[in-house]
């Protein structure tokens, strides 16, 4: 039966030291549905605490249901919430009842409501949580908001945290533990989901995407419009730009063109979307810094299932129709190629951590130019060693593994690592002959070797 909460335990770490402190102030902020809320209360689950979920709303409503939260937790005969001015009132109280917890979670509609409560809170922290026993969380899912006017510079709160998190998607790992179901099954639904928790404890199994996806209520139906209307000014725009890469045109010129943005503009709509995690820009592994050649990948697996998927069967779904199935069944299977791609990275990192590996690598990439493309590269480059890596979401026979492998060492001497000491891999959903493969200097890893990993 799957579990509810996994992982995240260098955030709870961090927390916990904090809380040693006789008081601290942290904000907590990531993309919506990535967990924040269930972190939190898993933090004060065993402490004196006190919870309260902003309202899109106004200051004055808002500050009335945090007083009625402060009173429901700790009563007072004398006072109501309309004895209460300010927040700062309400800390003020807080700031006599001991070392207390107090988490105030989608802080942007506080600041919605009211810019000056970013000031209000400059003196809450200063004034009130550095004179007592308070530790104040403040968590929010509009990262640029919480990137703006509380981590940023302009911001009266900056300089005042003890620290911050900005909570990224679960591993596929731990998005494996979180599903409960085998691993290839794991796989096809983090092909969906990401590491988004919210989204992972939806499915049983993959054919949930036909009710979650594919169905005019289903919850996964309209979250691409939804995540970007609620953080983006113009979603219109970052739909095209999104929707230009999940089809394929990775490069600046190309989503130019499909977009019809001039490549002027388009600089600060890409950059908003890296910085909401959205979208990463890749470099060939050994290209140098100021390389032109870039591409764009979509980061966010939802959001690029979303744009490949969604969009393009959006009008079958609304005649309330399946007749794609069978067609989006055999694109999603190439499309988990790239999915199982980044699944490869993430064992190796963890064959990298447990040292089970030729050498032990600091950088990892793509690499590619004029055609030839190689799926993962590793590199040590005091010790001047790489790793190179094909991955196949396919079964393969022994004969078709070796011409692969011999292909890989083909394209090693074109990738300019001369004098590098090399080693060749191949990953794929199964490998026949994996240990004669090994007996011939090559390293060949499948679905089974995760199973290994794992236990």
């Amino acid at each position: 039966m799957p579990i509810t909460f996994v992982d995240r335990e260098s955030e709870l770490a961090f927390m916990e030291e904090l809380w040693k402190r006789e008081n601290s102030f942290l904000p907590i902020y990531g993309r919506r549905r990535v967990g924040k809320t269930r972190l939190v209360k898993e933090f004060i689950k065993d402490k004196p605490s006190l919870y309260y979920l902003s309202r899109n709303s106004t200051y004055l409503d808002n500050l009335r249901g945090f007083s009625d939260e402060v009173l429901k937790k700790f009563p007072s005969p004398y006072l109501t919430q309309d004895s209460f001015r300010s927040f700062a009132d309400v800390f003020r109280y807080l700031s006599e009842k001991g070392k207390v917890v107090v988490v105030i979670d989608e802080f942007p509609y506080l600041i919605q409501s009211d810019k000056r409560i970013l000031s209000e809170f400059q003196y809450v922290v200063d004034e009130v949580v550095r004179a007592s026993k308070l530790h104040l969380i403040l968590v929010g899912s509009s990262v640029g908001m919480m990137e703006e006017h509380v981590l940023g510079q302009k911001s009266p709160l900056y300089g005042r945290r003890d620290g911050q998190i900005r909570l990224e998607p679960l591993d596929f790992f731990n998005s494996w533990r979180l599903l409960g179901v085998d691993l290839e099954e794991a796989v096809r639904i983090y092909g969906i989901t990401g590491g988004i928790p919210a989204y992972l404890i939806l499915f049983n199994r993959f054919e949930d995407v036909k009710r979650l996806a594919f169905s005019k209520q289903g919850f996964l139906y309209a979250e691409g419009d939804f995540l970007l209307s609620s953080e983006l000014r113009e979603p219109r725009v970052y739909k095209l730009i999104l929707k230009a890469i999940a089809e394929g045109r990775t490069r600046f010129n190309e989503i130019s063109t499909f977009t019809g943005i001039p490549r002027s503009n388009l600089f600060k709509y890409v950059e908003v979307l890296e910085r909401l995690g959205f979208l990463r820009r890749e470099k060939p592994i050994t290209a140098p810094p100021k390389t032109k050649n870039t591409r764009y990948k979509i980061a966010d697996n939802y959001m690029h299932f979303y744009f490949r998927f969604v969009e393009r069967y959006r009008d079958e779904v609304e005649l309330e129709g399946l007749g794609f199935w069978g067609e989006f069944l055999e694109e999603y299977n190439a499309y988990l190629g790239g999915v199982f791609e980044d699944v490869a990275r993430q064992f190796l990192i963890e064959l990298n951590k447990a040292e089970r590996l030729p050498f032990r690598f600091t950088k990892l990439g793509r690499w590619w130019r004029k055609g030839e493309e190689i799926d993962i590269v590793a590199l040590n480059e005091r010790e001047r060693r790489a790793l190179l890596v094909e991955v196949k979401w396919k079964d393969l026979s022994e004969r078709e593994a070796r011409g692969v492998l011999n292909d890989m060492e083909r394209k090693g001497e074109l990738i300019g690592l001369e004098g590098w000491e090399k080693s060749y891999g191949l990953m794929a959903r199964k490998v026949k002959g994996k240990g004669r493969l090994g007996e011939k200097g090559f390293l060949a890893w499948d679905l089974s070797d995760f199973v290994e990993l794992r236990s």
